[in-house]
């Protein structure tokens, strides 16, 4: 299949990016915050992302989170909406009332701008950005403005590549906590089935969290159920997993070290890998109560609440960027059969 970029192709009723490298489709939606519909192994028939023919552009409208891959910023809960930075104190909107915390940021919430879509090489490439100001409702809250690039390389060679690039354009110090709510289709291979997928992701030790999901602060040795992960034996769905969250270590792939997560399906020998960038130091894992054909392992720069903690910064990953300053970060998907 020849490398090639289609900037008018229509998904869910609206334009999207189509880029198709080798065996690789992926389908990009800038004005849906950027996020990647599908990601697709033509030659394998691997499915990497959640994605439904029959799910309506209504349906994945209201329920971005949780289809494709979103990138999240600011992602994850902030304790009653506070966000304590070094220079300023924020109050967002409580979103999820029940826990009474502010949720996930906006901007995969945003429409995006497309800023370049071309072949490169051996490449297929999208470029798009999203630039917060005061004509958002959100700068009422958070009055730091900023600029999020997300490029997309897709390549034969290396699959789907995402670097992030955060700016800051306002003239307070802006922080930085990055992730994406990684939606990992349940199952991988068209036709194939669930029971036997089981996901690996090199874990550290487990981050306590309390009833509504925030950090205690305290840093705990795995049990046996941590080490599921570590051992690639967590079965990816059919069981509920709610917000296990760990530090990241260096893994292996096939005896090498990989900095990642990957699930295999047992049955068929096939694979999804997710390979990170040092950026990301955290794993959060949900799957949605397990019953509803997706699992998310999420890698995140810093931990859930990490300006409100009381750890150092080097151990809750939490940075700040100064004015003019920008962070990088970047992920890569492929597939194995």
């Amino acid at each position: 299949m020849k490398d090639h970029v289609d900037a008018a192709f229509v998904c869910k009723g609206i334009e999207c990016v189509k880029l198709t490298a080798g065996r690789y489709i992926a389908v990009i939606s800038p004005l849906t915050g950027s996020s990647v519909f599908r990601f697709f192994d033509a030659k394998n028939n691997i499915e990497v992302f959640r994605y439904s023919e029959d799910c309506t552009f209504e349906g994945y409208n209201s329920a971005r989170e949780i289809w494709g891959l979103p990138t999240l910023y600011l992602p994850n809960r902030f304790d009653g909406g506070l966000l304590r930075t070094s220079d300023g104190e924020y109050h967002l909107p409580i979103n999820e009332t029940e826990l009474g915390n502010f949720i996930h940021g906006w901007a995969h919430k945003r429409e995006h701008r497309l800023e370049c879509a071309e072949v490169r090489g051996d490449k297929a490439v999208c470029v798009t950005s999203y630039t917060f100001g005061e004509e958002d409702e959100m700068f009422a809250h958070f009055p730091l403005k900023f600029r999020l690039t997300y490029t997309f390389e897709l390549s034969e060679e290396d699959g789907l590549r995402q670097t992030i690039r955060l700016e800051n354009l306002s003239d307070k110090q802006l922080p930085v906590s990055l992730c994406t709510h990684t939606c990992i289709n349940a199952p991988i291979s068209v036709g194939g089935s669930q029971e036997g997928l089981r996901l690996t992701v090199p874990v550290g030790e487990r981050c306590e969290l309390d009833e509504r999901c925030l950090p205690t602060e305290k840093l705990l040795p795995l049990d046996d159920y941590d080490r599921q992960y570590r051992d690639g034996t967590m079965k990816l769905v059919l069981h509920d997993i709610n917000n296990d969250m760990y530090t990241a270590v260096m893994g292996e792939l096939d005896g090498k070290p990989f900095y990642g997560a990957t699930v295999t399906d047992t049955l068929s020998g096939k694979r999804v890998c997710n390979e990170v960038s040092r950026e990301f130091r955290f794993w959060n894992m949900w799957n949605d109560r397990g019953f509803n054909g997706y699992c998310c392992p999420e890698p995140m720069t810093a931990m859930i609440n990490s300006p409100n903690l009381g750890l150092d910064r080097d151990v809750s990953g939490y940075s700040e960027l100064a004015p003019g300053e920008s962070y990088e970060c970047w992920q890569r998907f492929f597939t194995l059969a």
